[in-house]
């Protein structure tokens, strides 16, 4: 967590140089938007609630179908890191306040209008979350290496979607993962 907020104090104080390279970074990624793409990233970034569930959910029903304790307690801590994640992201975005990238760039035109703030990203925090207790529970390059690549798809469809800046995405990986390492004491 130290980190996190180390994180944060660095991009306070780098502040206009980071902005503008968040607002030309989403400024491209809306010049190049097309229908197919804009589709396939809204399906993947609306799937990611469901995702986050059936992990933690999906790793229980193993562990009761087995009747093993150690699995169970898996999934305890799976869903114990994401939903951790998911409260600590809403209380950061009260306290940082930072606007979504539309409200603070008109050239910026998101797909659809989310509410609230924008950092950190609570669905890339809360999937890195999923994904990193996951591959700590089953330490396979076949588990890791798809989870990454969700997660990294769901960050970017965030941005491409117009609804959360780069450092936004950026914040959001570091606290899913510090969250998921700092929940460890969960794992059996």
């Amino acid at each position: 967590m130290l980190f996190f907020f180390g994180v944060l104090f660095i991009s306070r104080l780098c502040g206009q140089g980071l902005q503008r390279m968040d607002e030309h970074i989403l400024e491209s990624l809306t010049a190049g938007r097309t229908d197919g793409q804009t589709k396939l990233w809204r399906g993947i970034s609306n799937a990611n609630n469901y995702v986050n569930a059936a992990i933690p959910l999906g790793v229980l029903a193993d562990g009761l179908i087995r009747n093993d304790a150690d699995t169970k307690r898996n999934a305890l801590y799976i869903a114990g890191s994401t939903v951790t994640t998911y409260l600590l992201n809403l209380a950061i975005k009260k306290l940082v306040k930072r606007p979504r990238p539309f409200i603070t760039d008109v050239n910026l035109v998101p797909v659809y209008r989310p509410g609230e703030y924008s950092f950190p990203s609570g669905h890339t925090s809360s999937v890195f979350s999923a994904v990193t207790s996951l591959s700590r529970v089953y330490p396979k390059w076949y588990v890791i290496a798809p989870s990454v690549m969700w997660a990294s798809a769901v960050g970017y469809s965030r941005m491409y979607l117009g609804v959360h800046y780069p450092t936004d995405v950026a914040g959001g990986t570091v606290l899913g993962v510090g969250t998921a390492f700092a929940m460890g004491f969960l794992r059996p």
